[in-house]
Parts: C-alpha cells; structure tokens; sequence
C-alpha cells in the first residue's frame, strides 16, 4: 500500500477529466434516422442524464451543491451539477473562500454560488442524409478540488453509454503542500488513463495513449474492435438485407468511427 502524502492545509490540486464518447448506427432511411434521434433524446434526457451524474458523484466521494438541467429543442440535453469534497448539511451560514465564492444559506437553499468543482454534460445526435449512418455523441467534464478524484467514475461512465469511440483526456493543474513546505504537483500515481479502466472492457478496444508527464496531461483514445452488424441497425433486422449490402453497411460504419476516432476524413 502506497504511503498517504501528509499535507500542510488543505489539498488545492485541480483534477479534470473530460470523456467524450461517440454511438454510431445505421438508420435506413430519412424517417428512421428522425426516429433514431428521438430514441436517443428520450433515452438519454435531462432527467436520465442527472441520475447518471448524481451516481458518478457518489463515486468520486463529493457532494452534490446545485443542479442545473436543460432538454433541448429539436434535441440534445444539458446537465451540470456543482460539486464540493465536504459535506454541506444542517441550517449553517458559510462564506465560501479561496476559489469559491458565494454564500450558503440552509441546506437547500443556495443564493449564490461558483465552486471549484462540477459536473456537466452535454449530448449532440445527428445523422447524415446521404449515407444513412447517424452517430450520437457525449461530453462529459467532471472537475474537482481537493483529495476527491474524477478517475474512479471512469468505468462507470463507459458502461453508462454504448461506446464506439472515446476520447479522454485527464489533467492534475496546481500544486498543494507536504508538511515540510514542498510543493506536491500531483498526489496520485499515473502512468495511463488506461490504469483507471476494467481489463475486460479495455479488450473490446484499440487504444493510443498521448501523455506528456511533465505536464501532468495524459490521453487516450479507444476504437471499439469488432462490430456486430445486428447492433448498429435501427429497426431492421440484419437477415432483412443481402449479404452484399450487409458489407456495404459494415464498411460504411467502420469508415464513420476510423475518422472520428483519427480525426481525420477517409476519401
């Protein structure tokens, strides 16, 4: 067991990691794509989208301050939650200091408020007309202050979401204090996001890691391996198409996710 850091005051290390994470399906046609779209805006709504956050913060240790959430029209939600590694309960008055500002009043109710640490996430559908293929992406940022750490979620957002390509990116900013006054950059060991993710989902990928070490920023990014047809179809039954088309879809659907996944579009 690693020997715990002993710090002067308080922990101020800034820790954020930002998840993005791509769906690709294949919808025939213009009204199944709409339909695909409004699947996906109602499965993943405000309303889901808070509970997943919510988990992800009982995960990580922090406490929930205030919620803010938004469906959108014609589709996409917004959720963000403000976050604290202290629990703030009973009918106590406090004034936030260092990085926070604002004042706290009861346990419910906030007048006003911008703490260190929060959750967002923000969802983007969309298809395109010309070649069936429609891809629903995720943002997700989860930003602490303190000893609590955003990395312990990971598996749990990853299994949240059907996952074709993911990108990820983790940074520690700031420095705290040992006891003896020397600055401590960061608290934690790290050689890969790739530590903070289950062996059994990490073989369901192709995975690339860009870290500088020096800086405390570290990358991944995650192309799924295999695909199999039957689960990127929306309402259509793969035994409904010839083989040659079948080919025709897969192609098409693994060229969408290489140049997500790349950065870069195949011609």
């Amino acid at each position: 067991m690693a020997k715990k850091l002993k710090l002067y005051g308080f922990n101020n290390l800034t820790k954020t990691l930002s998840f993005n994470i791509y769906d690709v399906c294949y919808a025939k046609s213009e009204r199944e794509q709409k339909d695909y779209i409004s699947y996906i805006d109602e499965q993943y709504n405000s309303d889901r989208l808070t509970k997943i956050l919510r988990h992800v913060v009982e995960i990580i240790g922090a406490n929930v301050l205030n919620i803010s959430k938004q469906d959108y029209d014609p589709q996409g939600a917004s959720v963000t939650l403000l976050i604290a590694d202290q629990s703030l309960t009973g009918n106590t008055e406090r004034a936030l200091n260092g990085d926070d500002l604002g004042v706290l009043r009861g346990r419910d109710t906030i007048v006003a408020h911008l703490d260190k640490s929060h959750v967002t996430v923000h969802t983007y559908p969309e298809y395109h007309p010309d070649n069936s293929i429609a891809t629903f992406r995720v943002d997700i940022d989860v930003a602490t202050c303190g000893k609590v750490s955003p990395l312990n979620a990971l598996d749990y957002l990853i299994g949240s979401f059907d996952s074709d390509i993911m990108t990820i990116d983790y940074r520690v900013r700031g420095f705290t204090r040992d006891v003896t006054g020397r600055k401590c950059f960061i608290d934690h060991n790290i050689t890969s996001i790739q530590n903070y993710i289950k062996e059994d989902t990490l073989k369901k990928y192709d995975a690339v890691d860009v870290n500088v070490y020096q800086s405390n920023m570290f990358h991944t990014k995650l192309l799924i391996k295999e695909i199999e047809l039957q689960n990127y179809l929306f309402n259509l039954d793969v035994y409904e198409l010839p083989p040659k088309e079948r080919l025709a879809i897969s192609n098409n659907l693994r060229k969408e996710m290489i140049e997500i996944f790349s950065g870069m579009n195949i011609y």
